[in-house]
């Protein structure tokens, strides 16, 4: 269903506040849990580093793999508004979970929030791309402030998690977690009026209690299956293998039986994942090898302030916050002009500008003092990171509304979220190159571990670089005419 309403009229304004507080307050519960979870696993738990770093990546995988399943619901089965509402409700059980004080219910927690969250995370995103539909000079601009949205959640949670791990305890951090998303829920139930005009068909039809149930014993058994899973590191990187199989085979089934307009645009989204499978390996070392590295070698001494280590990691929204409006600004700027860069421009761009982030993170170590470097090094880091972040996965969905007709959106959606979880997975088996041995404390021995690795992904991206460089011509081909067989 597509809507004419134009960008400057209030029910699409307000549509669009709704769908990004809602999305807001998912973000606040899921960075609030992932900025503590590592350092939860190795402090509290005593976890080694591989252990804590897989743990996390393969949670990652299932969080990030389980959308595929949930897109199909929300356009086929619920309605993409029921099923972000489900998703939410399911997020809010598994963080009250991580908020009881027992190690015993940790894997059964994860896995809820894991199937939560895939349940809810593609159909915040289609709404978004139904909300603009038709309107390609405006969606560039409105999912660089959604993806906002993303980080304004995971500033607040970000600061407040770490803090309240440290002066109160690690499960009363996760229980505002869960806060933040029975805040979401409220918000939503107040403001939904303003998407009674959007959505997938089965929104539109009275909800079926059958269904309803079907979908419900479906993520219970989804639950058991990756509880199983995440404590058994084997069978989790078998079941990773067999998810990029299966996207691989999910992409040559769809451009073999589409049309020819849709197969051009799902070749171009398709080497568009592979690009951002590769950004979020890099983005996987935020929750893992940066925070531990944060935590051992970085003086974390903030004019008199102390800041917890899992706080760093809200480096990342805050620029993110502070660089979204002037990107958003920047690109209808130039869409009122000469014209916007190309999308595989901007993912060259954003490799270029992560890999000076990654060599300032390296180069820092020539500058430590008993084996600890500056937090400022951190900072400027973060900054390059944030920033390719914005270039790559922050258009990540924007990419699919461009390339993707409505009949496919949501599931290519889900497709796309399926990669990067697969990414984060890798991500972890990265960050296990700076695994320190648990008998190893002094900082001076642990900055080379670490060091090493950040000036090897340096190096990594700007391969990256050379190769989205190289694809420019290519992309520029296939997505020649796109976007109006996508209108269409």
């Amino acid at each position: 269903m597509t809507t004419s309403n134009s960008s400057s009229t209030p029910s699409r304004t307000l549509g669009f506040v709704t769908l990004f507080l809602i999305e807001m307050w998912e973000r606040f519960g899921y960075y609030g849990m992932t900025a503590v979870v590592v350092l939860f696993m190795v402090q509290q738990l005593g976890y080694a580093d591989d252990r804590a770093n897989l743990t996390f990546g393969a949670f990652s995988a299932m969080a990030y793999a389980i959308p595929a399943v949930g897109g199909w619901i929300g356009d086929r089965v619920l309605g993409s508004r029921r099923t972000t509402v489900l998703g939410a409700i399911v997020l809010a059980c598994g963080y009250t979970l991580l908020a009881i004080p027992s190690s015993k219910l940790m894997f059964v927690a994860l896995a809820v929030v894991a199937v939560g969250g895939g349940v809810f995370k593609a159909n915040p995103a289609n709404l978004i791309s139904k909300l603009y539909e038709g309107d390609s000079a405006q969606i560039d601009s409105a999912f660089t402030m959604y993806y906002m949205a993303v980080n304004l959640g995971a500033t607040l949670s970000q600061i407040a998690t770490p803090l309240i791990a440290v002066w109160i305890g690690w499960h009363v951090a996760f229980a505002v977690c869960a806060g933040g998303l029975v805040v979401g829920l409220l918000n939503y139930a107040f403001m939904r009026r303003y998407l009674g005009h959007i959505g997938s068909d089965p929104d539109h039809q009275p909800l079926g209690l059958g269904r309803l149930l079907l979908v419900l014993a479906g993520s219970a058994v989804a639950v058991v299956l990756i509880t199983f899973i995440l404590q058994n590191r084997e069978i989790a990187r078998d079941v990773v293998w067999l998810a990029g199989l299966a996207m691989l085979v999910i992409f040559a089934v769809m451009i073999a039986k589409g049309s020819r307009g849709e197969r051009k645009g799902l070749v171009a989204v398709l080497l568009l994942t592979a690009q951002t499978m590769l950004f979020f390996i890099f983005y996987e070392q935020m929750m893992t090898s940066l925070t531990l590295f944060s935590l051992r070698n970085v003086n974390l001494d903030f004019f008199g302030y102390q800041v917890p280590a899992g706080q760093v990691q809200a480096l990342n929204p805050i620029w993110i916050f502070l660089l979204s409006p002037a990107l958003a600004w920047f690109y209808n700027r130039l869409s009122k002009g000469k014209g916007d860069f190309h999308i595989a421009t901007k993912f060259a761009m954003g490799f270029a500008i992560l890999s000076l982030g990654f060599f300032i993170y390296g180069t820092s170590g020539r500058f430590a003092v008993d084996g600890k470097v500056s937090l400022w090094w951190m900072i400027t880091g973060f900054g390059f990171q944030s920033l390719s972040e914005l270039l790559i996965s922050g258009l990540g969905l924007a990419m699919v509304s461009r390339y993707v007709g409505p009949r496919l959106r949501g599931f290519i959606m889900g497709v796309w979220f399926l990669a990067t979880g697969i990414a984060q997975y890798l991500g972890g088996f990265v960050a296990n190159y700076a695994s320190v041995p648990q008998n190893v404390t002094s900082p001076v021995q642990t900055l080379p571990l670490y060091t090493h690795l950040f000036l090897g992904l340096g190096e990594v991206a700007v391969v990256g670089t050379v190769v989205s460089a190289a694809m420019i011509p290519l992309m520029k081909w296939l997505s020649a005419g796109q976007q109006e067989q996508v209108a269409a």
